[in-house]
Parts: C-alpha cells; structure tokens; sequence
C-alpha cells in the first residue's frame, strides 16, 4: 500500500517528577535558554539544570530508545556525533559532533570538510544507549533505494548557533531494520519530533516513528509513526493542512477512526508534532509551534476500531522521511526527534516543547532573490540555459536546454509566500509549470498562463554552492533527461537523485 520488548529504564535515569512547563516559558527565544529547563532528581532532591528531551523523558519514566538531531544534542551529558556527511567528489565521510555535552552541532566543521564540493548526510546517529543509528534507506515494498538529503539544504539557527537540518525530497529516505529497545507488538509508545509546515506536500510519506522490518506493507497495525503533510487520507479534513497524523499503516489517521474535525493542522514555520500510542486501546495526537507557546491536543481517544488496530502489531523498525513501505514520494523537513519506550505523561510532553521552544529555532534568509531582476537557470553538468523550446511563447510550450540569448533564457522569481517562488520567463511572460500536475518521475515541465496553484510554485534549496529547484506539489526536482548535454535536452522532474543532472546555478 501507498503510505504506507521495552527496554529497561537506564541506571543513571533520574526518577520522576518533570517542571511544569510554565517554568521555563518566559526563557522562549533566547538564544542558548534550553539550559534554563531543570528536571527534578528524586533521589536527591536537587534540581539538574541544562536537561535536554531526552533527560526530561527519563525524568517521567519513558525513557528515549531512539533520539536524532542534526542540530543539538537531546541529553545534557551528550557530546557524540550527531551525523556522518559524505563528500560526493571523494567519497570521504566525516561525523559532525555536538560542540560539548548537550550543545549544538558544529557546522563549522561540515563546513570546512564540504568545501568546494558537494556533502550529502549519510548517517543519523542515534544519541540513545540503543545506538538505532538511520542509514540511508534500501529498496523497499514501493519506492527506492533511497537518496541521503543534500548536507546544506536545510540552513537553520538554533540557540544562536548556524546549523542543519535534514531536508526530504522525493526520493530521500533513512532507515533502521534491526533495532533494539523500540516497542514490538502491542507495547506502548511515544514519539516527537520538530519539522517545519512549510515544506510540505501531499504525497506519501514524510514520517517519522516505528514501522516494518521487512520494507513492505505487512497490514493494518504494523507501523506507529508521525506522519506530516496535506495528504488527507479520511476526508474530510480540516482546513488546508498539513496535519500531524497517525500513520498506522493503510491509513494516515487524523483522530478516532480516520477523519476527526478537531484536527485542525499547524502550518508554523516550526512545528512539534507529536503521536503517543498506549498499543491497546488510546492514541493520542498533538502539536505546537516550535517556536512559541505550548502544545495542542488535536486528538485523545480510543485506537481505530475497523480492523487490525486494537491491538497494534508493531515491528520495530524505524523509518524517517518515508513510509513503511518505503513509499518515498513526499517532501519534508527533520530537525530533531525521538521515540520512547512507555506512553509519555501530558507534563513530560508539556517540558519537552518548552525545552524545544526555548532552543530558539530561527530560519536563515538567504538574500535570494532579488525583486525583479532577471536569472539565468543554467545546468551545472551541460553549461546549458533553462528555456521554452524555439522561444515559443504560447501555454504548452515545453522547456528545454540551450544556448539561446536575449529574454528567452531569463526568469524572474517572485513569492508565492511560505519561502515557495513562481517563477516567470521574462520573454514571454508565463511561468514554469508542472505539467497536469503529475506525480511521477519524468513529469513534464511547460510555460502556461499563471493559475495560482502548487503546479506553478518552486523551491530553491542550496546544494553545495548550487541549487535544486523542486515543485512545491510534488516534491520531485528539475532534472536534465538522461544527463543529456545537447542543445534541446528536456527539463523533467525526478525524485532527487544526489547527481549534477539536477543541480543549476541561478545567476543575476
């Protein structure tokens, strides 16, 4: 289908008892006051300041059996590698670590070891004892293999700190088969993690969280994980979206049995998405601007009861960025997250979004574009110019390679809001296209009168010092077909692929 033993409480965890979340809210958006939270010790008494998700978690008993970030470290002892990067022109891979215990990743580092080429993130380092590390994902029951994210795509600042986060196109993927800890069958769980609802689609799937050892839809029950976009699988659906869902296989559940009105969505720059599951009869949904404030509980209630669901039949596997089935179509973005052994308490969930709030994540601007000025959008493998073939000018007109001069090769990009652009041929005055909106790889692209929807809205994301250009409604990116270098060479789209068929440098 499309979208596809509990372990036992850590010796050094500190027992119960969390900070009301109130506590550290005033700390909100300065840079560096996640060392205000505190958790309480019972054994002592004391109260240990600088605490991350991960030490909140063990402080209310559901102890992180799986933590990623590409951007902090989520315990306050934790000065590991965060995640490995792999130089496309050597092959060379180097682990990006936290700067100190419980500190920020030291992009400076990526910076440096990825100069003048090319890094995509080929590891996900799980900071948990478990050590659930995520490789990139292999073929599975449908989609892949998988392609690892670009290693700079994603520019964020966290705590005051430049960072990564991890940024999923179509085609991008990580996973873990063979782990240890997470829950199987119908043991309890939770899961968090900070995503963005602005780089998002309605295409399978962008989660997060427990699924199949196998690779392949094995039935309804047999996943547990976040599931984040405008997929709406039970309509109706509140609003445009995107959602915070259940994926529990062969259905993205936004409450109760499916559809659920009171899911009304979070589409923040930020997001905290959040999907709790006791495995036997209450599941609950939540979320939060990353940002600021607390959280909502879009959903608490009773597990599905139409079949497979109660109880739930959990492998164990952990999948981030695509679903079970490896279903790899969907867009988005991962900055950190965890999964727990034991079903979280409201307090815990209420500490770890105000620890997430007071990390401060900023977006970075880019500078890009200039208001009205005209770009050239070249091929960084053929040195060939992106235009409407023969400079055509009528709707309908495909886009090609070439060497032509003058406006036929110049496009102006304007907002279309969200950080997504329309981008618009100065000589005929219509924009890129995405023909009939299509969904799969080899998708067309053409000039046509603007219609103010997704088709006709792009992303520009750094790739080294390129860029991809990826539409907003499908996730997949601008590709010259076959690696071709010849004048007339077509301008498809194609799930990412890490290769410089697809990158382009945009040029005043």
């Amino acid at each position: 289908m499309r979208i596809s033993g509990l372990r036992k409480v850590l010796s050094c965890a500190v027992a119960a008892g969390v900070v009301a979340a109130g506590a550290v809210a005033g700390a909100a958006g300065k840079a560096g006051a996640a060392q205000a939270v505190v958790v309480r010790s019972g054994a002592g008494g004391h109260w240990r300041a600088g605490a991350r998700p991960c030490d909140i978690y063990a402080a209310g008993r559901t102890p992180c059996v799986a933590a990623y970030s590409t951007v902090r470290a989520l315990y306050r002892g934790y000065d590991g590698p965060l995640y490995q990067v792999t130089r496309v022109s050597d092959g060379s891979t180097d682990s990006i670590r936290a700067l100190g215990p419980g500190g920020y990743a030291d992009a400076a580092a990526q910076n440096a070891f990825c100069a003048g080429t090319v890094c995509t993130i080929t590891r996900i380092y799980d900071q948990s004892p478990d050590h659930n590390d995520l490789g990139v994902g292999p073929i599975g029951g449908n989609g892949g293999p998988d392609a690892a994210a670009i290693a700079n795509a994603l520019p964020v600042t966290v705590g005051g700190h430049q960072v990564y986060g991890v940024n999923v196109q179509a085609g991008v993927g990580y996973r873990d088969d063979v782990t240890a800890g997470v829950a199987t069958g119908s043991q309890p769980q939770g899961a968090y993690m900070v995503t963005s609802g602005r780089h998002v689609d309605g295409l399978c799937c962008f989660d997060f969280g427990n699924a199949e050892t196998s690779g392949t839809d094995n039935g309804n029950g047999h996943m547990d994980a976040i599931n984040f976009g405008t997929e709406c699988w039970f309509a109706p659906c509140t609003g445009p979206g995107p959602w915070v869902q259940a994926d529990l296989e062969n259905g993205l559940f936004a409450g109760g049995n499916g559809s659920d009105p009171g899911n009304k969505g979070n589409s923040s720059q930020f997001v905290t998405a959040i999907v709790d599951n006791n495995g036997t009869t209450t599941y609950a949904i939540k979320d939060g601007n990353a940002q600021s404030g607390g959280l909502n509980t879009e959903y608490s209630g009773a597990l599905p009861d139409i079949g497979g669901y109660t109880p739930m039949h959990q492998e164990g596997a952990i999948i981030l960025g695509t679903g079970g089935d490896n279903s790899n179509e969907s867009d988005g973005s991962f900055f950190e997250g965890v999964m727990t052994a034991g079903y979280p308490s409201a307090g815990t969930e209420s500490a770890v979004q105000a620890n997430v709030v007071a990390a401060g994540y900023q977006k970075v601007s880019s500078g890009f574009p200039v208001t009205g000025k005209p770009y050239t959008i070249t091929n960084v493998n053929s040195g060939t110019n992106v235009q409407p073939a023969g400079c055509a000018t009528t709707n309908g007109t495909g886009i090609v390679l070439g060497t032509s001069t003058g406006t036929c090769p110049r496009w102006k990009f304007s907002s279309a809001g969200n950080g997504h652009y329309i981008i618009t041929n100065v000589n005929s005055g219509k924009v890129l296209d995405s023909v009939n909106c299509g969904t799969t790889d080899g998708t067309l692209t053409d000039l046509w009168s603007s219609l103010g929807n997704l088709c006709q809205e792009w992303d520009v994301t750094p790739v080294g010092s390129h860029d991809t250009i990826s539409n907003v409604a499908n996730g997949m990116v601008l590709d010259a077909e076959d690696c071709e270098t010849a004048n007339g060479t077509v301008v498809r789209q194609w799930a990412q692929l890490d290769n410089t068929c697809q990158q382009w440098n945009i040029t005043p």
